[in-house]
């Protein structure tokens, strides 16, 4: 299922799930989500597809980006994903100029898969001030002193974030009220959240048609605007993209600067 997304996106996310279809055999099959927002501040689902084999495939990201870029959306300052090997790569090759943001919420989830539960606590508060740092250099800097607090006991966490390293700093160079919305993918994960309730409740389709049914496939798809929870405030926080000289969004949107609606 895929629709009109003709035009530019300031922030697209990118997540998948897994159903079951009955396809001679049940298998795990990977539902491929994306959601765009747009210059004017609105998130649209741009489509949903399913993947040809079990699991999720960066090859098949690859083929689901490039049918987005042919629909019309020929540039994105920043993609915000989960850490899939080789995603990032086939990003770039979709938009060169893309920014890919790894979010943090899945990189912390990652590094504890590596610990005993019960030190899920203390390693949790020892990388929140990797994740909190006001910029690049500091973050780094509080990334060795969590090395040097638990890298003998999980040599493996820290590698992780040094590999990620690239794909975790975009987001050190804004503003708290834009980290807010763009360190994670939170808000395609509440988007996964409905449609997961819909595959507990079918347990399995017979067919890929009938998945995407099920999740919505046959509704037109929506188109909101962000709103703050204070509608006094107006919606001036995307001045931030154009007035940050480290951000090289401004001089690819200036010309619709005024008329944008981010939120945040």
């Amino acid at each position: 299922m895929a629709v009109p997304a003709a035009g530019p996106r300031l922030v697209i996310f990118i997540d998948a799930l897994m159903v079951k279809i009955r396809d001679g055999i049940v298998t795990n099959r990977a539902v491929y989500l994306a959601i765009g927002i747009d210059c004017d501040g609105a998130k649209q689902v741009l489509g949903l597809w399913v993947g040809p084999t079990t699991g999720e495939s960066a090859k098949f990201w690859l083929s689901v980006l490039s049918e987005i870029r042919a629909r019309g959306v020929a540039d994105v300052c920043i993609v915000c994903c989960d850490g899939l090997t080789g995603l990032p790569d086939a990003i770039s090759v979709v938009w060169p100029q893309a920014v890919v943001q790894l979010c943090v919420v899945h990189l912390i989830r990652a590094s504890l898969r590596y610990a005993s539960r019960k030190y899920w606590a203390p390693l949790s508060k020892d990388l929140r001030p990797v994740c909190t740092a006001p910029d690049e250099a500091a973050a780094a800097a509080a990334l060795e002193e969590f090395a040097a607090a638990w890298g003998d006991r999980y040599p493996a966490i820290v590698k992780v974030w040094r590999a990620h390293w690239q794909e975790f700093i975009p987001f050190l160079a804004f503003p708290p009220e834009v980290r807010r919305v763009i360190y994670t993918t939170n808000l395609i994960e509440s988007v996964n959240s409905r449609l997961r309730k819909v595959t507990r409740n079918r347990g399995q389709f017979p067919s890929e048609q009938a998945a995407l049914k099920a999740q919505g496939g046959n509704r037109p798809c929506r188109r909101s605007r962000f709103t703050s929870k204070d509608e006094s405030q107006p919606h001036d926080r995307h001045d931030h993209l154009h007035r940050r000289s480290d951000a090289p969004y401004g001089s690819r949107y200036r010309g619709s600067a005024r008329r944008m609606r981010l939120p945040w």
